[in-house]
């Protein structure tokens, strides 16, 4: 009755709510690890244990997942006397940082000042990847005249960029 409570307690009070089918199979994932545990000498694999149970590793691997308790990103991981090393300093997003998004928005809104002409253009040239030459036969112009609507666009953007 008593364990029966405490499980209880631990369902309804967890900070992630986990289906019940996922909690039984960590639970029979967890009792199988300690029992290999004591019968190996070691810590048993994820790949042992989904053997030993005949279910798929990934089940298994979700299981452990599951019933393992929330890190919070500023946790810290290591410290050596100095600032303590946090989750959030070795998951850090180096693509999408402010300024990289300021950019993005910056650039998207100078383009959409654009002529649809010249937009076009860019779009060829630099989205799709085509030389002067492809875009010029795409567009039934001259190489020159994508060369100039080109570098027309490219200052009409760098204008509109240093200006905001």
């Amino acid at each position: 009755m008593i364990a029966g409570e405490v499980r209880r307690y631990l369902r309804d009070n967890s900070a992630i709510r986990v289906s019940r089918s996922i909690r039984d199979v960590a639970y029979r994932v967890l009792q199988c690890k300690e029992a290999q545990t004591a019968r190996l000498g070691r810590e048993p694999t994820i790949e042992e244990i989904s053997k030993e149970l005949a279910m798929p590793i990934e089940d298994v691997s979700q299981a452990l997942d599951a019933v393992c308790a929330p890190v919070s990103l500023y946790d810290p991981v290591y410290s050596d006397g100095g600032d303590p090393l946090t989750v959030m300093d070795q998951v850090r997003d180096t693509k999408n940082t402010d300024e990289r998004w300021m950019e993005h928005i910056t650039l998207q809104s100078a383009f959409e000042n654009l002529g649809p002409r010249e937009k076009q253009i860019l779009s060829l040239r630099f989205y799709d990847g085509k030389t002067q030459m492809e875009v010029a036969g795409f567009l039934g112009i001259s190489q020159a005249q994508v060369s100039r609507l080109e570098k027309s666009a490219i200052g009409a953007m760098r204008k509109s960029v240093s200006v905001s």
